[in-house]
């Protein structure tokens, strides 16, 4: 896993009128044990990874409680959990990243909010929205509208969050409905502090199980002709009850003055970056002591008519604060005062962005405008804005040169970037081929040094995406696909279909292990080890279980054995898909476990060998081809030492993990001979320095220099040098 949050943890444990500190993952956990679920689940994506990290780690915990956790296979996976509560009065939680994960559950979704439950229900959605995102730029809140399912979107403070998972449950037994909520990465990160409630083991759980299944009932099932009654039943019923609950327990909050001449209507999780404009502009202060009315949306779908009606009575103008496009809510709020005959003047994207993150400084810009137009004097917010704008110009006009831009890369040692070298060598030698990108580490190989890929149609999904252009391309089209998406998606969706239209196309999967994008979190093919839920499972099996006649499984560092095996790939004369299992395990989970491991053995004094490169900077000859078909983050280049050469030459900075991929670039593509080997040897035997003190005498023996025994560099024979 990507953080152990093991000493957090215990911090679940507090009891009532304690207090906790931390960031806002766990105290989503926290609230999830005072709220007696039954069971939780999920899958990992950011910026809710953590969640999932959280509950795994607590696992003894959930189980005191007798609380089920379940690691889905995927999103949908997730979402047909939720079906226990259709059935029985149990609660459940499940969570996973939005745009993306919700598309993938939205089947299950549908056929879950039909129904409805009558076990309070809710779905923690990362919503990757905005300047940190990774994903496509879309909103949950019309997947909310959708499906009549009610949609939070808690002020990201803790005792806020907290209180919202807690009345999520209350509210969707009130309405029979599941509810959302969505944590945008602010959110999920922010710390604070709140009051503890004790836990609470649910009246049915694994520790007290049902005796007997619920009766058979056919209207609890999502299919016709009960399905009609269904839809009116959200409409008719559940509506306005979970309208009566928003309303009764003052789930969204009114600040500020209870009148005056205009108002602000906002997202909860766009309270924060408001109030500090605020702030700025006089009407507030760090406590959220506002001039101005406003209310603040702690559930954005469904909006209370009666609610927005009062707030707007009276006021000349209203300034609806609504992240990305379309704007829902501002259209809502406009049906709505029309309805009551109110002729309050609505902004929101006539005067803030129309899509994008609402930052401090483009949230700023639209506030000053809606302030100034109503008469109200922007003060010290127009200064900010100024502020930031002159010193963006002061650094534009300082700068010697526009920094060039800096694409995100793979780690450094990451298995995957070998595969990637090779793919480049291998369009040198036979020209380019399509390529299908899938989501994932792999995705890095669009940007440069590598800068291939035509598509990406979503998790598992790349080989799927060839599936037309197979039969439309004279060249074999290739697929990059994760373990990860294989297993998510790729197997049915892309390999089984491929077999059974007897496609023609390249399948390259990256086995290394681990979701690790989101983590290094496990995988139904991750191995069995101390922590964790791998199980082994075989991809190799799996291929042949549906079909797949042509495997071929290679060590990724071996360059030259993956350029040979990628070219067999293009030019095989046998039809049908080819798959290559790429193998290497993902350097950032290696290093958490090689690591510690290493250094408990230093400190045993036991003989520790560890494996990093070097540059002759005599022998390179400042072509930089090695960087340019590797792109190794510790790969980079210094001032050449001769005074009579200008080209920088290649460099090899401390943070090499020893991957060797540098080494094998410049033999599989016949480039200059300029790297070296070089074994670091900590707590070495009496052998290792009689060949020290040899390597060292035949050295100076021809000329050369040496590092005294325990020196810092590395000498260039080779051989090893005692622990530093």
């Amino acid at each position: 896993m990507e953080v152990s949050f093991h000493k957090e943890i215990q911090d679940l444990k507090l009891g009532n009128g304690e207090t906790f500190h931390g960031e806002g993952i766990l105290a989503v956990t926290k609230a999830l044990l005072q709220s007696g679920v039954s069971y939780v689940g999920g899958y990992q994506g950011a910026p809710v990874s953590h969640l999932l990290d959280v509950l795994l780690q607590s696992e003894d915990i959930l189980a005191d409680l007798g609380i089920h956790l379940e690691t889905c296979t995927s999103e949908a996976a997730a979402a047909a959990m939720l079906a226990a509560s259709v059935q029985y009065p149990i609660r459940g939680c499940v969570t996973w990243k939005s745009i993306v994960g919700t598309n993938v559950a939205a089947d299950a979704l549908s056929n879950l909010a039909s129904p409805g439950v009558i076990g309070g229900t809710l779905i923690v959605v990362g919503e990757d929205y905005g300047e940190g995102a990774s994903v496509i730029q879309e909103r949950t809140h019309a997947f909310a509208m959708k499906s009549s399912l009610w949609l939070l979107d808690p002020r990201p403070e803790l005792p806020k969050i907290v209180e919202m998972v807690e009345k999520s449950f209350e509210l969707s037994e009130a309405s029979n409905t599941p509810v959302m909520m969505e944590l945008r990465i602010r959110a999920c990160h922010v710390f604070g502090s709140f009051e503890t409630k004790d836990n609470i083991p649910a009246l049915n759980s694994t520790r007290n199980k049902f005796s007997e299944p619920a009766p058979f009932v056919y209207d609890r099932l999502a299919h016709p002709p009960v399905t009609f009654k269904q839809e009116a039943d959200k409409v008719e019923r559940r509506l306005p009850l979970a309208r009566d609950y928003i309303l009764r327990e003052k789930l969204n909050e009114l600040f500020g003055p209870a009148a005056g001449d205009i108002g602000i209507i906002t997202q909860g999780g766009l309270y924060n970056s408001l109030n500090g404009c605020l702030t700025e502009a006089g009407l507030s202060d760090i406590y959220g002591d506002l001039a101005v009315p406003t209310l603040v949306l702690n559930v954005t779908h469904p909006l209370v008519p009666e609610q927005i009606t009062e707030f707007a009575r009276g006021k000349s103008a209203i300034l609806i604060v609504e992240e990305g496009n379309p704007e829902y809510i501002e259209l809502a709020v406009g049906k709505i005062l029309r309805q009551a005959d109110l002729q309050t003047k609505i902004h929101g994207k006539d005067m803030l962005s129309l899509t994008g993150e609402y930052t401090a400084p483009v949230l700023g810009r639209g506030l000053a405008r809606f302030l100034s137009e109503y008469g109200r004097d922007p003060g010290g917010l127009s200064q900010w804005l100024d502020a930031v704008d002159t010193n963006r110009k002061a650094l534009e006009d300082t700068a010697v040169a526009p920094l060039p831009p800096r694409p995100p890369t793979f780690c450094t040692g990451c298995p995957e970037r070998p595969v990637f070298t090779a793919m480049k060598l291998v369009r040198e030698e036979l020209g380019p081929v399509h390529v299908s990108v899938d989501i994932g580490c792999h995705a890095l190989a669009t940007f440069p040094p590598f800068s291939q890929g035509h598509s990406i149609l979503g998790y598992g999904m790349s080989l799927a995406a060839n599936s037309a252009v197979s039969g439309t391309q004279e060249k074999r089209p290739f697929t990059v696909m994760g373990d990860g998406g294989f297993w998510h998606n790729g197997l049915l969706t892309g390999v089984a279909g491929s077999v059974f239209n007897k496609d023609d196309s390249v399948l390259v999967v990256m086995d290394n292990g681990y979701s690790s994008a989101t983590g290094a979190q496990d995988l139904p093919s991750s191995k069995p080890k101390d922590v964790g839920r791998g199980k082994g499972l075989n991809i190799d099996k799996a291929l042949k279980a549906v079909g797949v006649k042509w495997i071929k499984r290679v060590d990724n560092y071996k360059l030259s054995t993956m350029v040979d095996v990628l070219r067999k790939a293009r030019t095989t004369k046998n039809p049908g898909l080819k798959v290559i299992l790429a193998q290497g395990e993902c350097q950032l989970a290696r290093q958490r476990r090689v690591r510690p491991a290493m250094a408990k053995a230093v400190a045993k004094g036991d003989r520790v060998v560890r494996t990093r490169y070097w540059v002759d900077e005599d022998t390179c000859t400042g072509d930089h081809s090695c960087i340019r078909l590797s792109g190794c983050p510790s790969l980079t280049i210094k001032p050449n030492p001769d005074p009579l050469r200008s080209d920088p030459v290649a460099h090899v900075n401390n943070d090499c993990v020893g991957c060797g991929l540098c080494g094998e670039v410049s033999h599989a593509a016949q480039l200059c001979p300029s790297f070296a080997q070089i074994d670091i040897i900590q707590n070495p035997t009496a052998w290792d320095r009689a060949l020290r003190n040899l390597s060292d005498r035949l050295i100076r023996l021809f000329g050369g220099e040496t590092e005294p025994m325990g020196g810092k560099s590395p000498a260039p024979s080779g051989h090893g040098v005692p622990a530093e």
